[in-house]
């Protein structure tokens, strides 16, 4: 028998008729068939043993246990291409690589671009099933278009709602229902006045967002969009501070003494698969990071409560770190230092005495660059105006060789 053993199946609304011979083949003669009950339904029950076996709820347990079934011919029916937001990429966290087949179907992004005519190198394609609707902030600007995997026929009703409670009303919606299959139909209308309650629960929405006050992806955002206590790294300083910590896509980043959250939000907004974790103790602090970001597009920042250094024991490890806050705690450095992997990015900002003290020895120690920073703004002065000066940053940068 080959060695793979499991076979991940796309299939479209058009059942077996819209598969390809090869896929029709794996699916029949398949000895266990797993899938949604509407997938099941698709394939007729032949005389025989094979066995079949609906996903249930939550679906995760079901597939931590899929290696139970190796040594049988196991066959997964999943919606148009299972590896685009589908089960294929769950499975494939759980399954090596070379057990694993996998035949993908015109899927619903492919389809909706399809009829609308979009390019979709030129499109921001979203799921929205069981995720909240702030992750469309990120992505709202003048002129986006967006491909979103709704999660039931009342969703288009509460994302035209929330679009237009961003500013976005005027954006131009379409429904596309059961894509590819014979009831498939389209429902168009404008945010501010979308005028269907319910859709059917399958369904793609496309969003062209014609106008409205989008923000820029790339760091700095005005001070004034954050929730604060003052506590915050200055829109000046914050982009200097990103640039060091050089954010690569899918890369982890320890956010030490977040404040209000700006630099671990920024660091989402460059790249929706990138993450960061958010380190505050403070009760207050921690609720406006979760505010900050939720309204600025990236709701799935994780927060930590615990206070450092014990907050890092046990977290993932880092392709960078931010000390923001928190600098002066005993071994703070050092532990961060140990954690974070060769070919990492340390920044470090403090504003005291004491602070740069310990960057000065942390320079000596492990190479890196110390510099510091002054920000001016022009403020008024009675009936003129003159330059206001903040406190200036001392900056220590490193990457880990």
């Amino acid at each position: 028998m080959s060695k793979r053993w499991l076979s991940i199946v796309g299939i479209g609304e058009d059942g077996l008729d819209g598969v390809t011979t090869a896929a029709r083949t794996v699916i029949e003669t398949a000895d266990i068939l797993i899938g949604g009950e509407r997938h099941l339904a698709m394939v007729p029950v032949k005389d025989g043993e094979q066995r079949r076996i609906a996903w249930t709820t939550p679906l995760l347990a079901q597939a931590d246990s899929i290696a139970e079934h190796k040594g049988r011919r196991t066959c997964v029916l999943a919606s148009g291409d299972p590896m685009w937001f589908g089960i294929g990429a769950t499975l494939a966290k759980r399954v090596p690589a070379e057990e694993i087949a996998v035949i993908p179907h015109a899927g619903a992004f492919s389809l909706a671009a399809a009829r609308l005519l979009w390019p979709l190198d030129a499109v921001d394609c979203l799921s929205l099933h069981g995720r909240p609707l702030d992750l469309l902030s990120a992505f709202l600007y003048p002129g986006a278009r967006l491909l979103l995997l709704t999660e039931n026929g009342a969703a288009p009703a509460k994302i035209a709602e929330y679009l237009t409670k961003r500013g976005f009303g005027s954006a131009d919606l379409t429904v596309l229902e059961q894509l590819g299959g014979a009831q498939e139909n389209i429902l168009t209308g404008a945010a501010k006045t979308w005028p269907h309650a319910t859709c059917a629960d399958l369904n793609t929405m496309a969003v062209q967002v014609n106008d409205g006050p989008g923000l820029t992806r790339l760091a700095g955002l005005d001070d004034d969009l954050y929730l604060h206590d003052g506590n915050i790294t200055k829109r000046e300083i914050r982009a200097m501070t990103l640039a060091r910590l050089s954010p690569f896509p899918g890369d982890l980043l320890w956010d030490v003494g977040a404040g209000s959250g700006s630099i671990s939000i920024e660091w989402l907004r460059a790249d929706r698969r990138n993450r960061a974790i958010a380190i505050e103790s403070k009760d207050s602090r921690r609720s406006m990071i979760a505010q900050n970001a939720a309204a600025l597009g990236v709701p799935q920042l994780e927060i930590n409560g615990n206070a450092v250094p014990a907050a890092l024991d046990g977290l993932p490890e880092p392709d960078a770190i931010f000390i923001g806050g928190g600098v002066t705690a005993e071994g703070l450095i050092e532990r961060c230092w140990q954690a974070l992997k060769p070919g990492g990015r340390l920044v470090a900002n403090v504003v005291t005495l004491e602070g740069e003290g310990l960057l000065v020895q942390a320079r000596q120690t492990h190479g890196g660059d110390l510099g510091r920073f002054m920000v001016q703004r022009a403020e008024r002065v009675g009936r003129f105006h003159g330059w206001h000066a903040m406190m200036p940053i001392t900056q220590w940068s490193v990457i880990k060789e």
